[in-house]
Formats: structure tokens, C-alpha cells, sequence
């Protein structure tokens, strides 16, 4: 029988191979609070590390690569202000695959009665609100999203709203008809290289697209996002890069003057504003991201939530682990 200060844990313990653990709860330090975790969201950047390459070490520490959880304050460190035990909250936290996890207080974000009831992994909501920013999309531009995923998805909405007309390009049909229920103007099946470039270019009368967003994180959704840029058009670069090097063609980027924008954050206090938006968005009604949420697996299935997002059965968007 479980002890009254342990908790359960997953832990990875070589490619492909996770086991839950029973470890000790941990203990928020100063400037730190600890969560009651009601879930966490699966993010795509688990599957290198997943995959066991060779800079992996294994096995990982206790609840290791979840980074999208929200749960239920239960324990406050000192010099703490603002926040209090039972405070419902998302937090920007490293270990929450698991039914606890610590977060500085500064990167966790309370959320409001309203959405009670509501799954909210912070992290890649906040991320979508961060990327759609550094985007500057304005009403009346034309905008290309490459790869229409959860994060994808939630930048179709954005976009729409915000008065751009988005030309949605995926390799699923799936999510094809999902950027169309997000408000896609158009929609473009992932296929064949030269000929999305030709259907962008009738589409937009030569000119190509103000702002494109590649949100893959593979070679060719980059090299097809920046042909479908015009001149001095804004290439955004939002897909997680990180199963080796790229290679551009700075031939193109030169001649077409192109503003390149990595999205990716690093600063927790950005990461933090983020995820404010993000609640924003959701509390006013301006966001509804709950369809996104497509399968819920128990923690102790995290192996199968890992390996759904990495192979991406018809249906499947983001998965969620709930501990309980």
C-alpha cells in the first residue's frame, strides 16, 4: 500500500521502455510551490528523447519530460506571495509526469473559477499565444501554416480572428477538415512539393504569403515554408528542430529579403506572459482548444500516449496523462 508521502512516477528506462515508480513527494523550496497535478499534456518534443538517441541518459528522473501540467496547489514555499494552498493553476514545470510536481512561483499562473472544470496544459497554449506575437499577423494579410497539429490548430484560430485569411497546409485529412473548423480560408493536402507551391502562388496572385508559419519541425515543411513567402514577407520558424542540422536555401532567403523569426522562447518570464494569454483567451471565450484534446491516457500508460503522438493514429491531435 502506498504511503501517505510517496507518489507515482514515471520514469523512462531506455528507448521506448517507461515504469512507474513509487518516490518520495517532493518538497517546495523557497519561492516554490507544489502542485497536485490533474493531468499533463504530451508534447512532440518527447518523442527524440523517447527514441533513445545517443546523448539520452537513462533512465531519467522521476515524472522527467512532462512539462505541461496544471493541478491544484497543495503545499507553499517560503516567500511565497500570491498564491495559496487549493489555488487551481498551470505551471511551467519539468517533472510532471508524475502526481506531484514543484514550479517557481513565478511561472505559475492561477486560472480562474470558469474553467474549473477544463484541462489546461500551459505550456504549448502559452506557446501558440508567444508564436502568433512574434508573428505581427494583422487583418488582411495572407498567412500559410505548415502543419496543422495541436499547436498548428490553435494558430489557424489566432490567425482567423486577428482578420488574416490562412491557407492551411497538412498531410492529414484529418487535420485538414480540423483547420477548416478553426476557420482556414483554404486548405492544401501535404503532398507534393511543387505543386502546393503552384496552388499557393494562384491563390494569392503571384505574390505568395505575408507571414508563414512552419510548425513541422522537419526539413522539407522548412523548405516549403520559405518558397511560399513573398518578398519581404515574415518566415516564422515555430516546429521544434531537434533530430539534427538544417540546411536553408539562403539563395531564396536573400533574393526575396525574408524576416526570419525563431519562435521559440527561452525565458521563463515569457513562457509566463504566454500562458497568461493563453487563460485570457480561453476565460473570455476568444479560445476554445477543448476538441484539441483528443485522447486521455492513465500516467501509467504514458509508453502509449508516446507512442500515439509519435505515430499519429486518424483522429489523434494531443494526448493528456491523468495521474488519477
Amino acid at each position: 500500500m502506498r504511503g501517505a508521502r510517496t507518489m507515482r512516477a514515471a520514469v523512462l528506462t531506455g528507448p521506448g521502455r517507461v515504469r512507474m515508480e513509487e518516490v518520495a513527494i517532493p518538497q517546495p523550496g523557497a519561492g516554490q510551490v507544489r502542485i497536485r497535478l490533474e493531468g499533463c499534456g504530451v508534447c512532440a518534443s518527447n518523442l527524440t528523447p523517447w527514441a533513445g538517441p545517443e546523448w539520452m541518459q537513462f533512465p531519467t528522473e522521476p515524472g522527467s519530460l512532462g512539462h505541461e501540467g496544471w493541478g491544484v496547489v497543495d503545499a507553499v514555499g517560503e516567500a511565497v506571495g500570491g498564491l495559496s494552498v487549493g489555488d487551481r493553476v498551470a505551471a511551467l514545470s519539468y517533472n510532471s509526469y508524475a502526481e506531484y510536481d514543484v514550479a517557481d512561483a513565478g511561472a505559475v499562473i492561477p486560472l480562474p473559477r470558469s474553467m474549473a472544470e477544463s484541462p489546461f496544459p500551459g505550456e504549448p497554449l502559452g506557446c501558440a499565444m508567444n508564436i502568433f506575437r512574434r508573428s505581427e499577423i494583422e487583418a488582411g494579410q495572407t498567412v500559410a501554416i505548415v502543419g496543422i497539429g495541436f499547436l498548428g490548430a490553435i494558430l489557424t484560430r489566432l490567425a482567423t480572428d486577428a482578420g488574416a485569411r490562412v491557407i492551411a497546409i497538412s498531410r492529414r485529412p484529418f487535420s485538414l477538415d480540423l483547420a477548416r473548423r478553426m476557420g482556414a480560408a483554404e486548405t492544401i493536402p501535404m503532398d507534393d512539393h511543387h505543386a502546393i507551391i503552384g496552388q499557393v502562388k494562384a491563390l494569392t496572385g503571384g505574390s505568395f504569403c505575408d507571414r508563414v508559419i512552419e510548425a513541422v519541425g522537419k526539413q522539407w515543411p522548412l523548405d516549403l515554408a520559405a518558397e511560399l513567402t513573398r518578398e519581404r514577407g515574415r518566415l516564422v520558424v515555430a516546429g521544434y528542430h531537434q533530430d539534427g542540422p538544417r540546411q536553408v536555401n539562403m539563395w531564396l532567403w536573400n533574393w526575396r529579403g525574408l524576416d526570419v523569426i525563431n519562435a521559440h522562447e527561452r525565458d521563463p518570464k515569457v513562457y509566463a506572459q504566454g500562458i497568461r494569454e493563453a487563460v485570457d483567451a480561453v476565460a473570455s471565450g476568444r479560445l476554445d482548444p477543448s476538441p484539441l484534446y483528443t485522447h486521455r491516457y492513465p500516467l501509467e500508460q504514458l509508453g502509449e500516449a508516446l507512442d500515439a503522438t509519435r505515430d499519429r493514429p486518424d483522429g489523434f491531435l494531443k494526448a493528456l496523462v491523468i495521474p488519477r
